[in-house]
């Protein structure tokens, strides 16, 4: 029992060599090349991908693009501690006890890294889109009706009907001294 367990804590850590997901114990592909380097897939998408030469930076599903392209958290003191150690070291309660704990606040410290990262992303694009309708606003003032209350409409209305009287008054005027 106790070796079944100290090699799932081994192979539970694994990386899938082309989209950096976990691969469990009894999973994914091996692909061993002829200069004996091994590498691992979590899945048939993957190695077919590697096998196609695709690069993982340039796929967008990959951890590796999302990285690359700042969409994800890529420089972070909590990455050291996901390290693979290969050193054995004797079973010691305390130091599981310890090292479980640790690993909870660790994921917490990382959990809120993460938020606080997408957060920061985020307002940029809400700027972008803030800046993107200013301009649509400006380009299509024209179509922007302005409110308009019944005064307004009132007065406008009298003072068309001012300026009809004013030009009858000018006419009949006009019509006058050329009669004369």
């Amino acid at each position: 029992k106790q070796w079944y367990q100290r090699r799932v804590a081994i192979t539970a850590g694994e990386k899938c060599y082309f989209c950096s997901s976990n691969v469990h114990p009894g999973h994914g592909i091996n692909f061993v090349r002829n200069d004996c380097k091994m590498f691992r897939f979590c899945r048939s998408k993957c190695h077919k991908a590697f096998k196609m030469k695709r690069n993982p930076r340039k796929v967008k599903w990959t951890k590796a693009f999302r990285k690359s392209h700042g969409k994800e958290l890529a420089i972070d003191s909590t990455f050291d501690l996901e390290k693979k150690r290969s050193v054995p070291v004797k079973y010691n309660r305390e130091l599981w006890k310890n090292t479980i704990h640790a690993m909870k606040r660790i994921q917490e410290i990382r959990a809120k890294r993460q938020n606080q990262f997408i957060k920061q992303r985020l307002k940029a694009g809400k700027k972008l889109e803030l800046k993107d309708d200013e301009k649509e606003v400006e380009h299509h003032i024209h179509l922007i009706e302005p409110k308009v209350t019944v005064e307004e409409l009132y007065n406008a209305a009298l003072n068309k009907t001012k300026q009809k009287l004013q030009e009858k008054k000018k006419l009949l005027e006009v019509e006058s001294m050329d009669m004369d």
